[in-house]
């Protein structure tokens, strides 16, 4: 199939990448529609999903802990061997966003048939190959569907130490909070789906999704204590998983909007309108619900903030005396972004002030 050949993958998705997930608010609403009663109480989970963290990580022994986790998701590129490299290395960032290291994963993936030729999925399937096995990881197997909306992730089983294990829940006042890549994928993924994303910001926005946060995740364990919470930022935005951090860790913050490292290139197809529906619906739950202090952040700005990532970075609360090692850190691995965007606060949990 030549280039020419071959349709146009994001045609066939109602939103793209980490943008078609559903929001924190219909979350919320479906986990109060389940029958069963209370979080799993197993002493062994030493994550569950009463915090909204980015996976689960269960205790074998004393040294010993498994990390799990799941993410799909429909069409952000139209080809099909960067999709599926896109999708494979946002489903492990979950493992890293514990202190963990990927083991296992399993493909998932919804295809059409009678839609797409295989030849297309098995492309997909390679790129995230590529990607599991530079991470020192097995693809074992996996689960297909006919489905006429094509999707594509990783179920990711990862190792780490009880005693190391990352959490979103440990904030402390004081904190400094750290990114570890630009924002403004959700905005770049809209505007190749509109077919109006320029070439290069495209492989540059593609070189930033398929970045591994593995070198995030060392240079956390580096600082061993001082760091104290962690998460990465995906489909909620940056202020939505902000907002998880902070209401699990029972603190508020304050955003530094200049601080925040955006994609060149990103603002100008922002203006145009190039918003997803989720980034719409990520700003709406923030506002309501956080709740956030905008100030004289103008709406185009606040956009910005809540856009929906795919495959995003690391946000880390570290102890404001060890920023600079966090950062040197990160700039001996090659992070793409070492910036202060913020600070915890004592204040409501969950609360956000940006200046």
């Amino acid at each position: 199939m030549t280039a020419l050949d071959q349709p146009r993958l994001t045609d066939f998705s109602h939103g793209a990448g980490c943008g078609c997930k559903l929001s924190p608010e219909d979350l919320r609403a479906v986990l109060g529609l389940m029958r069963q009663a209370g979080a799993p109480t197993d002493p062994n989970l030493l994550v569950g999903y009463d915090t909204a963290d980015d996976a689960a990580v269960y205790r074998l022994r004393d040294d010993l802990a498994i990390v799990l986790t799941t993410d799909f998701f429909t069409p952000i590129v139209d080809d099909p061997y960067d999709w599926g490299r896109i999708a494979a290395t946002n489903a492990l960032s979950d493992v890293y966003a514990m202190g963990g290291v990927p083991l296992l994963a399993l493909n998932l993936v919804a295809w059409p048939r009678d839609g797409l030729a295989f030849e297309l999925l098995a492309r997909v399937l390679d790129g995230g190959a590529a990607v599991v096995a530079d991470a020192g990881a097995i693809v074992a197997g996996g689960h297909s569907i006919d489905d006429p909306e094509p999707k594509y992730g990783l179920a990711v089983v990862g190792t780490v130490h009880p005693d190391r294990v990352l959490t979103n829940a440990g904030a402390r006042v004081g904190d400094a909070l750290v990114l570890t890549k630009p924002i403004g994928l959700g905005v770049v993924s809209t505007a190749v789906k509109r077919g109006v994303a320029p070439e290069l910001l495209v492989e540059t926005a593609i070189d930033v999704m398929t970045r591994r946060n593995a070198d995030a995740a060392e240079a956390a364990a580096a600082l061993g204590s001082a760091v104290h919470a962690a998460t990465d930022v995906t489909g909620f935005g940056l202020l939505g998983h902000l907002r998880e951090l902070l209401a699990a860790s029972g603190v508020a913050a304050t955003i530094d909007a200049a601080a925040v490292p955006v994609l060149p290139g990103v603002r100008s197809l922002l203006a145009a309108g190039m918003v997803a529906g989720g980034t719409k619906r990520n700003r709406d739950f923030v506002s309501d619900a956080a709740p956030v202090d905008w100030g004289a952040l103008p709406d185009v700005e606040q956009l910005l903030l809540a856009d929906a990532q795919t495959s995003g970075g690391l946000l880390l609360a570290v102890a404001a005396d060890r920023v600079t090692d966090l950062g040197a850190e990160l700039d001996r691995r090659g992070a793409l972004a070492a910036s202060q965007v913020g600070t915890v606060v004592d204040g409501p949990a969950g609360a956000i002030s940006v200046r």
